[in-house]
């Protein structure tokens, strides 16, 4: 999901992208014209300066900036898009309601860490209008809700894209990539260091048919015990047992990456000689590196309602938030008006991952320190005071390393199709381009 991580950028309020129906609230330039037309839809000139405008306070400080006409083709081309995308969501029926604006001005507010007065009066001194502002939100919302219909739902990774992405990461070296264990059984076909070239020849030979009697279905343990020249003649079928993948030599890891349980490799040359690889077991390490800071946090929950309002219900618990700090349990006022499951327990939420809340609450609950209250926060699910309570660090387990695999995954291939289908959408728009912008 896009989400409303974009609007994180408005802390300065420079870089704040106008929509195309909203460019008309900055402030006039002279001699307006019509530089292109979308679908019957027009984008004028100072739509494109305006957003060329936004492109250069985005650049990163001491960065080479684009030509202006550079920057007026890049600003042209994104205002295209949105335009486009703007006008599939209209024919998907797809709306956005005052709830959802207001929620998300809420948020843009808490982000920047100011009121929603002081965050429209901002918007307001840069010269452009509330309502012009509120529906640059509503355009932003639109074009998330639309790519999560069209995009985001398609984007599906299963347990097999995992396992490669995760044996590849593995015999890559990256030193992220979650840890395997390894069990090999091996057959060692002996060279001696004085080997001639044919004597070479001929051992490679008998290596290979072993690997292919083994691969027939021939028993690799007697033929380890029948053949092997290994310093335990075969003992225990060749079987070398389950270790770290770190702990066996490279040359072994790099032969089986891609090999699965049951299969045998081709011979593996080293210095001791040619070696037949067979995989018995092959798992992610149960003892890996990969660690989560979990937090344990209590909360006080008021919904919106009709009886309700958020500047009420925002007063209300920066009451509670001062009767706490001057010594009244946090858990008896949770008990008595938190308004969710969690009331019974004191507003306890449990030990909880990143990821486990929305955004919105998992934000500012992860800038507290222990014992620390929040101001009251707006969620999607009413206003919350959040107190964080302890944090610690704990190993991920083995399903939770394979779903932030998984999700790294789907992010990725998420932008992919994002791209190839803004793309299709282009190409089926009918642009018109006139007058170059100036």
């Amino acid at each position: 999901m896009l989400g409303l991580t974009w609007c994180l950028c408005i802390l300065n309020l420079c870089s704040l992208a106008l929509p195309a129906q909203a460019q008309g609230q900055v402030k006039a330039r002279a001699a307006d014209f019509i530089v292109a037309v979308v679908n019957s839809e027009p984008i004028t000139n100072n739509e494109v300066q305006s957003f060329k405008l936004r492109l250069e306070k985005q650049a990163a400080p001491g960065s080479a900036i684009p030509s202006s006409k550079v920057l007026a083709q890049q600003a042209l081309e994104q205002l295209i898009l949105e335009k486009a995308q703007l006008q599939q969501a209209r024919e998907n029926g797809i709306r956005i309601d005052e709830a959802e604006v207001d929620l998300a001005e809420a948020n843009i507010a808490r982000q920047n860490q100011v009121s929603k007065e002081e965050l429209r009066k901002r918007v307001s001194a840069e010269g452009l209008s509330i309502a012009a502002f509120r529906e640059q939100l509503r355009n932003q919302l639109t074009i998330s809700r639309l790519r999560e219909r069209e995009v985001d739902n398609r984007a599906r990774i299963s347990d097999t894209d995992v396992e490669q992405f995760i044996q590849s990461k593995q015999t890559s070296g990256v030193a992220e990539a979650i840890p395997i264990d390894l069990n090999l059984a091996m057959i060692l076909i002996a060279v001696p260091e004085d080997a001639s070239d044919k004597q070479v020849i001929e051992l490679q030979t008998k290596a290979q048919q072993i690997s292919e009697r083994a691969k027939s279905g021939e028993n690799f343990a007697n033929l380890a015990a029948a053949v092997s020249q290994a310093a335990d003649k075969g003992a225990n079928g060749g079987e070398m047992g389950l270790r770290p993948a770190d702990r066996y030599p490279s040359l072994f890891v790099e032969s089986v990456q891609n090999l699965g349980k049951g299969d045998i490799s081709a011979p593996v040359k080293s210095g001791a000689g040619f070696h037949i690889l067979k995989v018995l077991e092959k798992k992610q390490s149960e003892l890996s590196n990969a660690k989560v800071v979990q937090t344990r946090a209590r909360h006080i929950l008021l919904r919106l309602s009709n009886d309700l309002n958020e500047r009420s219900a925002i007063a209300r618990l920066t009451s509670f938030k001062q009767r706490i700090q001057s010594g009244t349990d946090f858990a008896e006022l949770a008990r008595q008006f938190s308004q969710d499951g969690s009331a019974q327990t004191g507003g306890e939420l449990g030990w909880a991952s990143p990821g486990q809340f929305v955004s919105e609450f998992e934000e500012v609950m992860a800038q507290l320190r222990p014992g620390q209250l929040s101001d009251p926060l707006v969620s999607r699910f009413g206003v919350h005071l959040i107190q964080v309570m302890e944090r610690r660090e704990v190993p991920l387990t083995i399903r939770e390393q394979r779903e932030m695999v998984r999700n790294q995954l789907r992010e990725k291939k998420m932008d992919e199709l994002y791209t190839s289908w803004v793309e299709e959408l282009r190409g089926r728009a009918y642009v018109e381009l006139r007058d170059p912008p100036q």
